[in-house]
């Protein structure tokens, strides 16, 4: 349908699992896509794949994120879309009791340092075009809690989805939108890992959603694709879930 026809994406954490997918989905649809990631093999042979370039970036370092925009500028001439979708969720950040300080400060400098970075350096270029979307990638637990727990990684999505809701607002009236994209528990490799560990922990989560199954990897690429997108043009400072119905059960069927 070509709804990102003559549109420059930059999409982090796009060599595997949602950015992969959502590179993928973004370049089908027209875009041209600059796929930003630490796995220089993997990030290549996307950008090959897909006709986009490949930038390696650190997202918590600000040089580097720097370079990452001065690139994709130079590269294509400017931005449109940012998808800033890079994230960890590493096995050491798990009860508040159990996670040490320098586990808690990865986690936060991953997944909310680099929104800010990425969106400090990034809106400069989309207020140059006079417009575009940013999309943030929360999680459903930044609304909800678990007794199964990942302390970091929650609070840098609760972060992540303030953020965005203030940076919705203040940048509407230039035609810059700002989306909190919250998916359920998706098929990446982030969580086959994590729950490979711990089956328990992954059927305690599994029960809770409604869908009765995980959310695949492409499903989070189209949400993301339309708030992206022109279809999207009045959706700005949202918490844009994606959970297969997780936040609005009570219990779920049998």
């Amino acid at each position: 349908m070509d709804r990102l026809e003559g549109k420059v994406a930059v999409i982090t954490g796009a060599a595997s699992g949602i950015g992969r997918a959502s590179a993928r989905r973004f370049a089908a649809e027209g875009a041209r896509v600059v796929v930003a990631d630490l796995a220089v093999r993997e990030g290549e042979a996307l950008a090959d794949e897909i006709g986009g370039s490949f930038c390696h970036v650190d997202v918590g370092d600000e040089g580097s994120v720097e370079c990452l925009f001065l690139s994709a500028v130079a590269t294509f001439g400017g931005i449109d879309v940012l998808f800033n979708n890079a994230g960890i969720s590493p096995p050491e950040d798990d009860s508040i009791l159990t996670t040490s300080l320098d586990a808690w400060r990865r986690v936060q400098e991953v997944n909310l340092t680099s929104v800010y970075l990425c969106c400090r350096y990034g809106i400069p270029h989309l207020q140059a075009r006079g417009g575009g979307s940013i999309i943030n990638t929360a999680s459903f637990v930044a609304v909800l809690g678990s007794a199964t727990s990942q302390i970091s990684y929650t609070a840098s999505k609760g972060g992540v989805l303030s953020m965005s809701r203030e940076l919705g607002v203040q940048f509407a009236r230039e035609g810059i939108r700002v989306n909190a994209l919250c998916p359920g528990p998706v098929n990446t490799p982030l969580l086959q890992e994590l729950f490979a560990k711990d089956p328990e922990r992954a059927a305690r989560r599994l029960v809770h959603v409604p869908m009765g199954r995980f959310a695949e990897p492409e499903e989070i690429a189209s949400a993301a694709l339309f708030l992206a997108s022109d279809d999207a043009s009045f959706i700005t400072a949202s918490t844009f879930m994606v959970d297969g119905g997780i936040q609005g059960a009570y219990v779920t069927p049998l």
